[in-house]
């Protein structure tokens, strides 16, 4: 069964939590201050994930398909960094509103960028799904080559912290 993947907005203050426990947790901020942490939400499992979205740069079309990062349309469109996905609870995400019309001229190009990925990736779900599975499961029986799994988050320990951070902000 596929189930259409959803772009959203992960709440910073749950991404601090987990980067107390995990360095790897990436940082939504940069000089323009905060920036919206997207990226996919999607199941291993019974849990929901979340993957960071990239924008495209040139370099994208350069680089690889490898374990832990998927070029979305041969990197035209951005990429999706697997190795930074982070278990996710409905309260710490909020879906992104991609038909929102009262937006600036700049807003509405992101948009438009956020629903072409979208849309080719859940064109490609089959392909997105047993990549992060597969990483996923390597990673957590210890056969990952060692240099994805030094760029990978720890997923058992953050589901783990992802549970007490959730029964703690009930």
């Amino acid at each position: 069964m596929i189930f259409n993947l959803k772009i959203v907005k992960v709440d910073s203050t749950y991404c601090d939590y987990l980067r107390k426990f995990d360095n790897k947790v990436v940082y939504n901020k940069n000089k323009k201050e905060l920036r919206p942490f997207i990226g996919i939400l999607f199941r291993i499992d019974d849990l929901e994930y979340f993957a960071p979205l990239t924008s495209p740069k040139p370099k994208h079309k350069k680089m690889k398909n490898k374990l832990d990062f998927f070029k979305i349309k041969n990197g035209e469109l951005g990429a999706v960094n697997f190795n930074n996905m982070i278990p996710v609870d409905s309260s710490n995400y909020s879906l992104i509103d991609l038909n929102n019309k009262n937006v600036d001229i700049e807003k509405l190009k992101y948009q438009k960028l956020l629903k072409e990925q979208l849309d080719w990736l859940n064109s490609n779900y089959n392909q997105l799904k047993n990549k992060s599975s597969k990483l996923y499961n390597l990673y957590n029986l210890g056969k990952l080559p060692k240099s994805i799994k030094t760029r990978c988050c720890n997923f058992k320990l953050l589901e783990e912290k992802c549970m007490e951070y959730k029964k703690h902000n009930i």
